[in-house]
């Protein structure tokens, strides 16, 4: 069984700004992961969230889904600035840019998600909820959507400042992990609200008389962007109970194998799952303008069948 670490030299400053501590100074035992994180696996996460980026890049152009592609290219590059942070604190875990760029960005990038999910919900739904039966969502669709990307949006300023103010404590005060678990609990709390939404429209809609059959496709879509969402809120959950730790004294924050597969695998994921749920698959300007025109159709034609019968009936 190992003792504690060798005493450091006085004139070492272990962390911030001013930290001077290296790995041929201080024990690995010193730093505030308390490990070096893994090179090969964080190389793999930045490969994997550039390819995602770039895909979501093509789509986005191929189906002209501007909001939706630049919100998950924006998740996408918070997350490779994240683990660029992470590769340089392999080389030094002391290094507290290094530090700062991992915890911040790596901790707010699925809030860029969660807004592309709220884009794609309020403008994108069977016949589009923004020009097909409106009257069906019980908040009109622009409210909602500037509703759901402003608590995003604040979201994202509660992580960023919390993880930022965390890195300057050393655990010494809480504001910043409780700034960044708020921010967390709120993201959950407001996606969970817009899931119940959509849910509580997608019932109406199905009892309405604009109700058609989801195509393969549809279902296809829906599923994909429903286990993004799963993986999201899973993720979430997990930094919250990271989080309710601390970062001083935490068990948690010192195991890389809980990170990696709850926090890298989980979000990246979910990205490639919204790449398949895309928008733009399904609800394209001319796959839905299709779609709209089928079901205009299909009412009018039982109208005008309707009135038909009438007539023979009098007749």
């Amino acid at each position: 069984m190992s003792g504690p670490p060798p005493p450091l030299p006085p004139y070492v400053v272990i962390f911030g700004p001013d930290g001077n501590c290296t790995l041929d100074l201080c024990p690995i035992e010193y730093s505030l992961y308390k490990y070096r994180p893994n090179l090969a696996v964080n190389v793999l996460f930045l490969a994997l969230f550039a390819v995602a980026g770039a895909i979501h890049v093509f789509l986005g152009v191929r189906w002209r889904s501007w909001w939706f592609m630049s919100f998950m290219l924006a998740g996408c590059l918070s997350e490779i600035v994240g683990y660029v942070g992470r590769i340089l604190m392999h080389v030094n875990p002391f290094q507290f840019a290094a530090f700062m760029l991992q915890i911040v960005f790596i901790t707010s990038g699925p809030v860029y998600y969660t807004a592309a999910i709220y884009v794609t919900i309020s403008k994108a739904g069977p016949g589009r909820i923004t020009s097909f039966a409106p009257e069906l969502s019980r908040i009109p669709p622009k409210v909602m959507y500037w509703l759901f990307i402003s608590f995003d949006i604040f979201c994202l300023a509660l992580q960023a400042a919390g993880g930022a103010l965390s890195t300057t404590s050393r655990g010494d005060s809480d504001l910043g992990v409780d700034l960044a678990m708020a921010g967390l609990v709120i993201q959950v709390v407001v996606l969970v609200a817009f899931c119940a939404l959509f849910a509580d429209y997608m019932f109406r809609y199905a009892r309405s008389e604009y109700s058609r059959k989801l195509t393969r496709r549809e279902k296809f879509f829906f599923g994909f962007l429903a286990l993004a969402i799963t993986l999201i809120l899973a993720r979430c959950a997990y930094r919250v109970d990271e989080l309710s730790e601390g970062y001083s004294d935490s068990t948690k924050i010192t195991d890389e194998g809980l990170f990696i597969g709850l926090e890298g695998v989980l979000i990246i994921a979910a990205v490639f799952a919204l790449c398949i749920g895309h928008p733009g698959l399904v609800f394209g300007e001319n796959k839905v303008g299709g779609d709209r025109k089928k079901s205009q159709v299909s009412v009018e034609s039982g109208i005008v069948e309707n009135k038909a019968r009438v007539r023979q009936d009098a007749v």
